[in-house]
């Protein structure tokens, strides 16, 4: 019996992708790098620092490990001066719902985020006192696929993984919470990944496991 889920935050709460794209959009054209929508996606789910070393895959020169720290300081702060723009009205309506109907029904939830912002965005949108944990890149040393993000949500929510469900929209994520021995929930480009365990559309139809 599922007693806890841990959610991704980006592209399944709520959508800051674009965000994301713009900052490195901008990097990239600062530093005359090629970077399109198809690189873009292949940052999903990952680390920023290992992001900014795909990106520099079509770098014309090679960083030192000090450069490359400027760079991934200097992205950060473009997005995060534009999540400063975010509001509780940039968050769907029928998420928060979503959520209050989970702990109403006594389900722990929590975040299982790689990005180092999580806590930010979830001040900004309003929902930050809903999550009974939040585990992010802060506190991990391992990015996704690894399974070390949901591991300590589950150890900080206090239930055991096999009765923790994981919300993800990215292979990496799905392959991260099948690794730990999550049961893995996928949703958007998840919905379509083979490893997934149970696909959905709507967030709402996570509501199907607890009926009786």
């Amino acid at each position: 019996m599922i007693e806890a889920i841990i959610f991704d935050l980006d592209g399944v709460l709520i959508h800051t992708d674009h965000y994301h794209y713009l900052a490195w959009k901008k990097l990239a054209d600062d530093e005359s790098i090629y970077f399109d929508q198809e690189i873009n996606n292949r940052l999903r789910g990952v680390s920023r620092m290992e992001s900014l070393d795909i990106i520099l895959e079509k770098a014309s020169k090679v960083y030192s490990e000090y450069e490359k720290l400027v760079l991934a300081t200097k992205k950060n702060e473009i997005y995060r001066e534009s999540l400063k723009t975010l509001t509780p009205s940039n968050l769907d309506a029928t998420i928060k719902a979503f959520l209050l109907t989970l702990k109403s029904k006594n389900i722990k939830i929590a975040i299982g985020s790689s990005s180092k912002n999580a806590k930010m965005i979830l001040t900004q949108i309003g929902i930050i006192d809903l999550f009974d944990a939040i585990s992010d890149g802060t506190n991990i040393t391992y990015s996704k696929p690894h399974p070390e993000v949901f591991l300590k949500a589950s150890e900080m929510l206090g239930v055991s993984v096999d009765k923790c469900a994981v919300v993800e929209d990215a292979k990496a994520g799905i392959d991260a919470a099948n690794a730990g021995g999550f049961l893995s929930i996928g949703i958007g480009d998840a919905n379509k990944y083979d490893q997934t365990k149970i696909k959905i559309n709507e967030l709402s139809e996570i509501l199907n496991l607890f009926e009786n």
